[in-house]
């Protein structure tokens, strides 16, 4: 069957003929079947730009799709090579091979062409970006408003009591999610025993606010939520996934104009960080969240410089002069 593609081919004019029809049909496929956002598709598009002008130049002449097939890595590697001397950074180097490896796999589909060589170049490794949590006035919007869309009340409030979870106790979302009844508190109980990663347990202060979303979610909810299954249900009554709170959060976005890194994590994120801005002390944040390094509670937490700042002229020795 053949493939269908574009006559646009002029933005890849340093390609064969045969080469720039299959790219613009690559990226004619991302945004209709996968439906890619305009960025990303610009973004790839620029870099693939890039990288057929590099070939050009590389192998004295515009690149076929014969010549994709004969590629080997160290020609890969001689264009990444290229983009770090005109200044490009380990992120702008990994989505380029990202680009370039999206459209291998597109020639293997539609034109036979083995991408074994493209497969086999390892890209940059990233250092892990350092983690934005809200500001305190969007998390309050946000747990304040969890649900709100929700056809069902048992739903609006059992995000409600998710999104809480999240922010209010610091939670993993898997954490959340597998909270069975067991787990809960009796009422005169303040803390909550979770379960994190590599099966350990630990015990986390729950506010009043939290507990009582918590409650309001079980009387609503329709399905038995005793013993040791998970209280978080589905619509159909089975547990709850991940991807529906994922889905509800992006909704909010949407609805509050907030920025795409406002995701379920970033309230664990935001939890950390505003503990910490008010006097918070790193030992006891890195209990709360269940971290065995306390290098990661570093990392994962975000720390206003002028708080720095504040605390050590109240602390040092040496603050007040001599």
């Amino acid at each position: 069957m053949a493939e269908e593609t574009s006559d646009d081919t002029a933005p890849f004019l340093a390609a064969a003929p045969d080469l720039a029809a299959a790219v613009c049909a690559w990226l004619a496929a991302l945004g209709g079947e996968r439906r890619l956002s305009a960025n990303t598709l610009e973004a790839y598009g620029r870099d693939i730009r890039q990288w057929l002008a590099f070939s050009s130049e590389h192998l004295g002449g515009a690149p076929t799709l014969a010549d994709i097939a004969d590629l080997r890595p160290a020609d890969l590697r001689a264009f990444l090579a290229r983009r770090r001397r005109d200044g490009a950074g380990d992120r702008t180097a990994a989505r380029a091979l990202a680009a370039i490896r999206s459209l291998s796999r597109h020639l293997e589909r539609h034109h036979g062409i083995n991408g074994a060589a493209i497969r086999a170049l390892a890209g940059p490794r990233l250092k892990p970006g350092l983690p934005k949590p809200l500001s305190v006035a969007d998390a309050a919007r946000v747990t304040d408003l969890a649900g709100e869309d929700a056809v069902e009340p048992w739903i609006a409030a059992r995000d409600a009591a998710v999104m809480l979870l999240l922010y209010g106790a610091g939670l993993r979302i898997g954490e959340a999610l597998a909270l069975t009844a067991d787990d809960l508190p009796a009422a005169s109980v303040k803390t909550l025993r979770v379960t994190g990663k590599g099966g350990k347990t630990r015990i986390v202060p729950i506010l009043p606010v939290v507990l009582d979303a918590i409650a309001a979610y079980r009387r609503l909810c329709p399905y038995g939520v005793g013993g040791d299954e998970p209280i978080f249900r589905g619509a159909k009554g089975g547990p709850l996934s991940p991807r529906i709170v994922q889905l509800a959060m992006q909704r909010m976005r949407g609805a509050l104009g907030l920025p795409d890194t406002a995701t379920p994590h970033a309230l664990r994120h935001s939890f950390a960080t505003h503990l910490l801005s008010a006097g918070g002390d790193l030992r006891t944040i890195q209990e709360l969240l269940g971290h065995a390094s306390l290098s990661t509670t570093q990392v994962y937490t975000a720390v206003d410089p002028a708080r720095l700042l504040e605390a050590y002229h109240a602390a040092h020795p040496l603050a007040g002069g001599r």
